[in-house]
């Protein structure tokens, strides 16, 4: 299972550091801790909170845009049937929906906790792994 450092965690989920520091401390977030003394946290637990965190509140004013917009987020639920898939993605405070073939959800190995992007124009989403760094 993919592990997060505690900066990625917090980047995924649109929050400071500090706060997942807070709530790991606080025991709202379990992680681990390396030889070397870093906090990971697994991918699944993660994916649990930010399907739990509320979004923030929509702003009244729209700022300019691109018709095509990538956001960098984590799998928090997959529902397979024979043919299709629906992924859902959190990243930072926007959830996204995608309807992927059943094919390319296997091919990919989305579960929830794995790292993606999803790749918005117009209505579709479109998810792509992301290398770890």
């Amino acid at each position: 299972m993919r592990q997060y450092r505690i900066g990625q965690a917090a980047t995924l989920l649109g929050v400071s550091a500090d706060t997942v520091r807070r709530w790991v401390d606080g025991g709202r977030l379990n992680a681990t801790r390396t030889a070397g003394g870093q906090r990971l946290v697994s991918g699944a637990e993660l994916a649990a909170l930010a399907s739990s965190l509320k979004p923030a509140s929509e702003s009244t004013t729209m700022s300019p845009q691109s018709t095509r917009n990538r956001f960098v987020g984590i799998v928090t639920a997959v529902t397979r049937d024979k043919v299709m898939t629906q992924v859902e993605v959190q990243a930072g405070t926007h959830r996204f929906v995608s309807l992927i073939s059943r094919e390319a959800a296997d091919e990919l190995e989305l579960e929830p906790g794995v790292l993606v992007a999803a790749a918005v124009k117009a209505t579709n989403v479109a998810i792509e792994l992301l290398d770890e760094e």
